[in-house]
């Protein structure tokens, strides 16, 4: 039944782009690397990492939900909360955030706060995704901010971890 989580990965991108840069690439490995790290915690293997217009790290995370037994603890808002904590500003403007798996509302939420540019992501939710899989809560109106989506680097490795993550469950 989870792998139905993941067969809406074979559509076309949600905004029609598949052409990410080697920028995007080297981020999204580097998301997926830590994704693997929540895998070993036994947390569900979803990475982040958010880095400034200068390509620099900014801040990074990966689901530490059952470790630090905080249902926010998703690795979206934990690389937000390093970001906001090493530049000392909430507002992350020229941001972008790359993650394994398309933010849930929660996230999406946040990276709408930050005033995050860009989203890449790897590979869709259709159960709880708010980049446009279910919702989109980063774009439109009456958004005071709209956030750049991007998809699909990387999607089959991440699709994969996850779906073999959860195999590994039952």
């Amino acid at each position: 039944m989870l792998l139905t989580i993941f067969q809406a990965n074979r559509l076309q991108p949600l905004n029609g782009n598949s052409s990410l840069n080697s920028v995007d690439a080297y981020w999204m490995a580097h998301a997926l690397n830590l994704a693997l790290k929540a895998k070993e915690q036994g947390e569900i293997p979803v990475g982040a990492v958010l880095i400034g217009a200068d390509n620099a790290l900014l801040g990074e995370g990966w689901n530490q939900v059952l470790q630090a037994h905080d249902p926010s603890a998703h690795a979206e808002i934990v690389a937000l909360r390093s970001a906001a904590n090493h530049v000392q500003n909430h507002r992350l403007l020229n941001a972008t955030l790359y993650v394994t798996l398309e933010p849930c509302c929660m996230c999406a939420g946040a990276l709408v706060h930050a005033r995050i540019k860009r989203l890449v992501f790897a590979t869709r939710d259709i159960k709880a995704g708010a980049a446009g899989s279910i919702y989109n809560l980063l774009q439109g109106h009456p958004l005071n901010h709209s956030v750049q989506i991007d998809e699909g680097h990387l999607q089959q490795e991440c699709a994969a971890l996850l779906s073999d993550f959860f195999r590994e469950k039952r």
